[in-house]
């Protein structure tokens, strides 16, 4: 067997364990993900996560585990922006700054969602992302119900999270920053998806991006509708290019309504 031989099966291999990585985080089945996938980015990413080293993924969970600005850099980097028939999901060039500005909030307004600092330490050392995602189950949920706020109260949350932080953080100074000078609004929807794929794994259900049976079409999963405990009670859906969502009911008979 020659060397271009071997590295082109050592690709294959990676590329096999990446779809079944994304098949198994999105809940969908392996043709799903290998279509999915097929996005070269995403491929890159999902492969090159696939062949860390153990130190290496311990990093990213030491990362996973530091929230607002560690946890948030995580997501970004762990959901890349895809390409879907319904449009780009996982978008929005300050979805990281948004999704760090959303935890700062719930440290500000519901400190005891923050797991303890030892307990995110130990779960960080297992070099596990799902453990991480167990642990910060509460955080994420809180952070994700955030963004049901209406665009002026939510703006005003965040400005009274960061107004009452250390003066001297880093993570305060640089999200006061981010406020004052960047339109974040446009990475909201984006952030609101990423919290919605790791919230919805957890539930073993389809994450943003997946396709679902709408009425006979096949529809591409935008998001969730969380209640304010227990699971979620719907998918949000597009299909294709049409703008308008659709909601697919979650435990009922699945009866799609036109929002």
């Amino acid at each position: 067997m020659t060397g271009t031989e071997r590295r082109r099966q050592a690709n294959d291999r990676a590329r096999r364990r990446a779809v079944r990585a994304l098949a198994a985080q999105m809940g969908v089945p392996y043709s799903v993900a290998a279509r999915l996938i097929a996005d070269p980015h995403r491929s890159l990413v999902f492969a090159h996560r696939e062949q860390r080293p153990f130190h290496a993924r311990v990093r990213d969970t030491r990362e996973a585990a530091a929230p607002p600005l560690g946890r948030a850099a995580h997501l970004a980097a762990r959901f890349p922006r895809l390409h879907t028939a319904a449009g780009r999901l996982y978008d929005g060039r300050d979805r990281q700054t948004v999704l760090a500005m959303l935890y700062a909030v719930v440290a500000h307004e519901s400190p005891g969602l923050l797991p303890a600092p030892g307990e995110l330490a130990w779960v960080a050392e297992l070099g596990e992302e799902t453990a991480v995602d167990i642990t910060c189950a509460a955080l994420d949920r809180a952070a994700r119900l955030v963004l049901d706020d209406d665009g002026w109260r939510l703006w005003t949350r965040v400005d009274a999270a960061l107004g009452a932080g250390d003066r001297r953080s880093d993570a305060t100074i640089l999200l006061e920053r981010e406020l004052r000078t960047v339109s974040l609004r446009g990475s909201l929807a984006g952030a609101r998806q990423t919290l919605d794929a790791v919230l919805l794994a957890a539930h073993r259900l389809k994450a943003p991006g997946a396709r679902v049976d709408l009425g006979g079409r096949a529809a591409t999963v935008v998001g969730a509708r969380w209640p304010e405990g227990g699971p979620p009670t719907a998918y949000e859906v597009r299909l294709g290019g049409d703008p308008r969502l659709h909601v697919v009911d979650l435990g009922h008979e699945q009866q799609p309504a036109g929002v």
